[in-house]
Formats: structure tokens, sequence, C-alpha cells
């Protein structure tokens, strides 16, 4: 991986494959040489997902099953596990317990600590995990069927308490932020408390927004400045550790961290 001052920008959750033109925004992330993680929201979208990123360089993709669709594609497990040894990269999974998901919580469950479970198996593996109002059975979930030199977590979009985020901080976990977090006085506070050395940055495009239209990986720099302005340091500065943590993250049970 080019340790390029140009390439430093990191977007480790969006959702391409969501937009009018995926192959488009997959084309201008590596453009701007933003190194890209597009999860997506179920397995049987894997293969539009590998072709979207097959030839490129900045541009990851991620083999998930989304807490919010286990209700209506829970058998889709068995096809996530035959994709599974495609990809270092899992994503989106976890637990969603809002008003609209939570009968589906015991199936959320069971497709979540199968997630956890062949990761610990395989070894190795980068999650990207989803934790609405339900940060501490993640955790709890994370810390039985995860070891922590079995895998790494990545809480995208955290809600948590600046208390979870320390629990989550020493189970291993990173934090994927976007400018959406810091929205209110809650969420600028809890970013605010994550530890310097797991903090990375996303953009969640399509579900967030930048001067009226969708985010895309281009506008990490938007984040990096609002992140920036609430942890009270330079915008320089938060570059070199978001992308220092990045490395860090890649290395996570190899020798060199490759993307």
């Amino acid at each position: 991986m080019s340790a390029d001052r140009a390439s430093r920008g990191v977007d480790f959750h969006c959702h391409l494959d969501l937009g009018p033109d995926p192959y488009s925004a997959v084309a201008r992330a590596e453009a701007r040489r933003v190194y890209t993680l597009t999860v997506t929201m179920r397995p049987s979208d894997w293969p539009r997902n590998v072709e979207m990123t097959r030839n490129t360089r900045y541009v990851r993709a991620a083999l998930g099953l989304h807490p919010r669709l286990v209700a209506g594609h829970a058998a889709e497990i068995s096809l996530w596990e035959s994709y599974f040894p495609e990809t270092r990269y899992i994503g989106e999974v976890g637990l969603d317990a809002g008003v609209k998901f939570q009968d589906s919580l015991d199936a959320q469950e069971q497709v979540f600590r199968t997630v956890l479970e062949r990761c610990a198996e395989a070894g190795g593996k980068i999650l990207s995990v989803h934790s609405v109002r339900c940060v501490p059975d993640v955790l709890d979930m994370i810390e039985r069927h995860l070891p922590r030199n079995r895998g790494v977590v990545v809480l995208h979009w955290f809600e948590g308490t600046a208390t979870e985020a320390q629990r989550a901080a020493a189970l291993g976990c990173y934090f994927s932020v976007n400018a959406r977090m810091v929205c209110n006085e809650r969420g600028r506070s809890v970013v605010a408390s994550l530890p310097d050395d797991r903090i990375l940055t996303e953009t969640d495009a399509p579900f967030t927004q930048v001067d009226g239209r969708d985010a895309e990986p281009g506008d990490i720099p938007v984040v990096v400045e609002s992140i920036a302005r609430v942890r009270g340091v330079s915008v320089e500065a938060l570059t070199e550790t978001i992308y220092k943590n990045f490395r860090t993250l890649l290395q996570s049970g190899r020798s060199s961290p490759t993307w």
C-alpha cells in the first residue's frame, strides 16, 4: 500500500452499490485515492460488488447481511458462508434493536453469532459492525465469540456512551465516524472521548448528505474537518492519525498492512 500523502483519505463504511451509478461512484473514489470499504446489505449483493471492485486499487468490498434485513433474509446466511472465504472484509453485520426491528432480534443474534464464529475460526477478518440501540449486546457477543487475536471489529456510526466506548476499545474495537455523528451534543461528547488510536472515518454514503446531495468517499475531508473541530486538533494532525490507525488495523494478524 502506497504511503504517499495524496492517498490518505479513508472511508471505512459506505454503500456504493446503493447509488444510482455504482461504477461511476467507484471510479470517483479511485480518482480521489480514498481508501474505501463499500459494504453489502445482503450476500446476494456480493457478486455485483465483487465485479464493481475487481480492478480497483483503493476500493474494497465487504460481505454482509444487514441486521435490518435479517427478518426477510435470514436464510441468506448460508449464502454468506459460501462467499465468506473470498474476502477479508465483513460488513455490514451486527444488531439493531430499533422499534421496527425488535421482533427479529433473536434471528439477528443467531446470524451475528454465526458471523463472529466463522470469523474467529478463519482469523484475520475485519468487520464493520452495526449496533443501533444495543451496544452492550453487541459488545457481549464480540467478547464471547471473537477473541482479539482472531479478528478486528470496527463499530460503524457508534452511538453508545463514553463508558461503552471504553469497553469497546478494551476489546480491540475501532470506531468509524461520520459527520452526522457530531450534529448533536451527545454525539460530540462521545466522538471527543474516543481513543486517538481507534478513530477511522466513514461517510455511510448514501445515508448522509453534503451540500444537499448524497455523500460519497470524496467527501471524507468534510468528515475529517467536523471531527477535528470536536476534538480540538488540526485537520492535518487528524488526517495523519486516521491514516496511521488504518494501517495498524490492516496489519492486524499480518506482517504488513496490506489492503
